[in-house]
């Protein structure tokens, strides 16, 4: 029972413990020498990037023989390409511009002042018809019997006047004979003073019917224009009647009312009273057509506190009609007008912090900031008051990255040099107008990049000997 056993004879007996078995998937992390190999794969191929870039940066920096000489002094940015327009001198008019509509000096609508049957018409529509022409008969015969009727009253009232003062005068002898009392000369007195009074009634009657009869034949008070018949012949008048008969309008002269602003008051009314006569114009409602020139006339006599403007009338000759009663028209009112003045073109004004300012090219080729106090304008053109003189030449096109003291190349010179004439004159168009007018009104930042690419056919680039920067 205590049988030595020997330890190498029990390992040998014991069996050996079962393996747990091996993983079937891919294992999750790469072995070490696996993750080395990727990580030269991607050191050489970024120095190889590297070493591409410097020799590429190499060989564009390397600037040909021929032009060394031209360009080895070249530094910073090439010119900017610019186009530039003189400062001149002339005459700016001070205008006011205002809506307005066109008012009649006179609009009358024909109503009968009498009740009566519309017998005719005597006017065509649209026609013009002169003051005291023939407009429409109403029916004259109850108003004529009238009239008869007040002459007979009249006639008899008269007779009686006559009897009563023949007795009077028989009354007045006998008084003196003292035949007859005082009492029937005073009666016979007192009969006269009523028929005459009779009399005067018949009068007042005769010409209100003579008047009523005269009402039965309708004229124009004014010379015009008839508008459309409101009513036609056969119906039956009343003075009552809102629409009338027709609507008669005085077309020449004729006027234009507009409001301004009450600040504009004091000059125009400077104007008027040193007897100044100013100019009006009237457009049509795009405000491109010109229809006709008048004259300011007058004013209203307060402001409306409501818009803070106030009335002004216009006066002018329409022997064309081409201003029609209540039309839409577009008012410029000439103030005044400054003779002399330096003119620069809107596309010039340029707007910063500290007010306006300009570009001047300087006979080195070079740009610089000026400040310019600035007048009025009438669109293509602005009065400079200070800071430029006649002969100037400021930059119009081409002054988004201009700088004080930066080198610009003049559109025009360079299109010369280049021979394209023709090219630079069509693309000139488009900043110029017909006459050497600047176009663009109001206008004050363009852009030079779009504009200054096409004067000679090509962006505004260095040239191809330079080195890049």
């Amino acid at each position: 029972m205590n049988e030595t056993v020997k330890p190498g004879v029990v390992d040998r007996a014991a069996p050996a413990p079962p393996l747990a078995p091996a993983p079937e998937g891919p294992t999750h992390e790469p072995t070490p020498p696996r993750r080395r190999a990727l990580l030269g794969r991607l050191v050489l191929v970024v120095a190889l990037a590297v070493a591409a870039f410097f020799a590429w940066e190499k060989i564009e920096t390397k600037t040909p023989s021929k032009n060394e000489g031209v360009n080895s002094t070249r530094s910073g940015p090439p010119p900017q390409m610019v186009r530039v327009a003189p400062v001149i001198t002339g005459d700016m008019p001070i205008t006011l511009d205002a809506l307005g509509t066109v008012t009649p000096f006179e609009t009358v609508t024909i109503r009968t002042q009498i009740a009566g049957k519309l017998m005719a018409l005597g006017f065509a529509e649209g026609q013009m018809v002169k003051k005291g022409d023939f407009l429409a008969q109403i029916d004259p015969r109850p108003y004529q019997a009238a009239l008869g009727q007040a002459q007979g009253q009249l006639a008899k009232d008269q007779a009686l006047l006559a009897q009563a003062q023949n007795d009077l005068a028989r009354y007045e002898t006998l008084s003196r004979q003292d035949s007859i009392s005082k009492q029937q000369v005073a009666d016979q007195q007192a009969l006269v003073a009523q028929d005459k009074a009779a009399i005067a009634t018949d009068e007042a009657q005769v010409q209100t019917a003579q008047l009523n009869l005269d009402y039965t034949r309708i004229v124009s008070p004014i010379t015009g224009r008839a508008g459309l018949r409101l009513v036609d012949p056969g119906n039956y008048l009343q003075p009552s009647d809102a629409t009338g008969i027709v609507v008669i309008a005085e077309l020449d002269p004729i006027s234009v009312l507009f409001s301004t602003p009450e600040d504009n008051l004091p000059r125009i009314a400077a104007r008027l009273n040193s007897g100044a006569k100013l100019e009006v114009t009237a457009f049509d409602r795009a405000n491109v057509n010109e229809l006709a020139t008048g004259t300011l006339t007058s004013y209203d006599s307060q402001i409306d506190v409501t818009t803070g403007t106030i009335k002004m009338r216009a006066t002018f000759d329409n022997p064309n009609q081409a201003l029609f009663p209540q039309q839409f028209v577009n008012v410029r009112l000439l103030v005044d007008t400054l003779n002399g003045v330096a003119l620069a073109p809107n596309p010039a004004i340029q707007i910063g912090p500290s007010g306006n300012f300009v570009y001047l090219l300087d006979d080195d080729g070079t740009v610089s900031k000026r400040d310019v106090v600035t007048g009025p304008t009438d669109g293509k053109l602005t009065t400079i008051r200070k800071g430029l003189a006649a002969g100037d030449k400021v930059v119009i096109d081409g002054v988004d990255r201009l700088r004080d003291g930066a080198k610009v190349r003049v559109a025009d010179s360079a299109v010369a040099g280049a021979g394209q004439g023709q090219e630079q004159d069509s693309r000139s168009r488009r900043h110029f107008g017909a006459g050497g007018d600047w176009s663009g009104a109001g206008g004050r930042h363009h852009r030079p990049a779009a504009e200054g690419r096409g004067t000679d056919g090509a962006a505004a680039q260095p040239d191809r000997g330079a080195p890049a920067k």
